[in-house]
């Protein structure tokens, strides 16, 4: 069932409405009517965990399983993404995940519901929330998880590889972190190449650790 506005939303289209926490974003992105993503989504997906905070991850979008619970990063990709975390000594509790995008955009194929990318106006709409977010957890890295992430942060593409692992100077005294999308990991059909660039996504998440506490 899709969540009805509420009086934590007042005026949600126009993006006027400031919010006071995460979880008061909950309710207002579920009332968000700033492009038609809600209109087949489930419901809203916005940034969770713990804020402020030092650390925040963004992706591109929630998937099925997102759609479906309500939370970032607990499908497929997600359980990529905890192992890693793991590996590399992050605790999920203590950092904030999110996405650019907080409605699931998909085609149907049977029944199934398969991810579609969203487009740039999609990110546009949505911008807003992202921002809302920033300021909430006033991040002082923000680690972006694929081109999407990366797009949501400084507002134009960029090649991962060119940028990947190495901190970039943001407004605000923030800095960016590109590394891949762990859902990219889970595309790669031969075992030993997924292990070794599993490998290496974590070697980004601990270089990340890393940076962040001596700054």
């Amino acid at each position: 069932m899709r969540a009805q506005r509420s009086s934590a939303s007042e005026s949600p289209n126009d993006g006027t409405r400031t919010v006071k926490s995460l979880e008061d974003l909950r309710d207002a992105v579920n009332a968000c009517r700033r492009c038609d993503l809600w209109r087949h989504a489930t419901q809203g997906v916005p940034g969770e965990g713990h804020a402020p905070g030092k650390m925040l991850f963004v992706g591109e979008a929630p998937g099925d399983q997102e759609d479906q619970q309500g939370h970032p990063f607990v499908g497929p990709a997600g359980a990529v993404l905890d192992r890693a975390f793991h590996e590399a000594g992050i605790d999920r509790d203590e950092i904030v995940i999110t996405n650019a995008v907080k409605h699931f955009k998909f085609e149907p194929r049977g029944k199934r519901r398969l991810h579609v990318k969203p487009s740039i106006a999609e990110m546009k709409a949505c911008h807003w929330w992202f921002e809302e977010e920033l300021r909430l957890v006033k991040p002082k890295l923000i680690v972006a998880l694929g081109s999407t992430g990366a797009r949501a942060v400084l507002g134009k593409t960029v090649t991962i590889s060119s940028v990947r692992a190495t901190p970039i100077e943001l407004p605000d005294e923030r800095h960016l972190w590109v590394t891949v999308h762990p859902s990219s990991l889970l595309r790669i059909p031969e075992e030993a190449m997924r292990r070794a660039e599993f490998l290496r996504f974590v070697q980004d998440l601990k270089k990340a650790k890393t940076w962040i506490a001596h700054h």
